[in-house]
């Protein structure tokens, strides 16, 4: 009798286990997701209200991306013994002040890279790491509001290379006219007086105008997750072969407290820059502005993230 009651007690709860189905279980999981996304939409409305509140707002965001390798006698590549390596990382900055009657938005965007190939064998090869990637951006963007979405505002913005190079070239504009923001995250300048000043030892190739700037930022945290996505774009009013754009995006995931995943890519147009590259680097004295093959820059960078808020 005692053996009986104990394989009740055993089997009761089973039998109740087991009147659960696949479509019951997955019904529980799918209120239990709801319920999760119905918690973060609060938090970030929340974020929201606090993001819209006055007073400064201070953070960085990025990526580090790192591979270090080396082979000895692997002789299915072509250099079987050889040290190889690969270091980069991207720095996103802001310090935003926004008050009833302006806002001051400042910014940095900083992206380096080196790399190495050390073929172990060949005694006059660079042995040591070169510099890849250099991309060094500081803009500040000041505002007096007309109403919630417009304002009368001057930009400045500074464009150059710090690792090889620096000011060499670099850019300078400086102008004024409206700044729209349609939403909390969205800003976009306007400003159709704008001087582009371009500091460089090649007068022939760069030189400075007058023309109209476009700015284009778009800057968002939901949760664990950054983005910010910025398109400069300056229209010379003497020449198209002065006009130059860049486009940059970072996005970071994070995982674990500060760390998490990334990635950045990049776009650029600049003729001058182009001709450059080909007449002084490449030596190709016969090329000019009317027979430039212009490529699109690129540039992307995979790695670790971090964030600071």
């Amino acid at each position: 009798m005692k053996k009986m009651i104990l394989w009740a007690l055993v089997a009761l709860p089973l039998g109740v286990f087991a009147q659960e189905t696949e479509e019951e279980l997955k019904a529980k999981l799918a209120s239990k997701k709801d319920s999760i996304a119905q918690i973060q939409g609060r938090a970030n409305a929340l974020q929201a209200q606090i993001d819209a509140l006055p007073g400064w707002k201070v953070g960085a965001f990025g990526t580090i991306g790192t591979n270090i390798s080396s082979f000895n006698n692997w002789f299915a590549q072509g250099i079987p013994n050889n040290n190889s390596g690969n270091i980069g990382f991207t720095v996103n900055a802001y310090a935003n002040q926004k008050e009833e009657k302006f806002f001051w938005r400042n910014s940095a965007n900083i992206n380096l890279n080196w790399v190495k190939l050390d073929d172990r064998d060949d005694d006059t090869d660079n042995s040591g790491f070169r510099q890849a990637t250099d991309v060094f951006n500081l803009s500040s963007l000041y505002g007096r509001k007309l109403s919630d979405k417009w304002a009368v505002s001057g930009l400045g913005e500074y464009r150059t290379t710090i690792l090889s190079n620096f000011n060499d070239p670099g850019y300078l504009d400086l102008g004024v006219g409206a700044t729209w923001t349609p939403i909390n995250d969205l800003v976009v300048v306007i400003h159709p007086l704008n001087y582009n000043f371009v500091f460089s030892k090649d007068d022939t190739i760069f030189n400075s105008s007058l023309g109209a700037k476009i700015v284009a930022d778009y800057t968002k945290q939901i949760g664990a997750v950054n983005f910010k996505s910025n398109l400069s774009m300056f229209n010379s009013y003497e020449s198209s072969d002065l006009s130059n754009w860049t486009w940059i995006n970072s996005f970071s995931y994070t995982l674990w407290k500060v760390i998490g995943v990334g990635f950045d890519f990049g776009l650029r147009n600049n003729r001058q820059e182009a001709l450059n590259y080909q007449v002084n680097t490449l030596g190709n004295t016969d090329i000019t502005f009317d027979n430039l093959d212009n490529e699109l820059q690129t540039y992307w960078t995979l790695g670790l993230s971090y964030s600071i808020n």
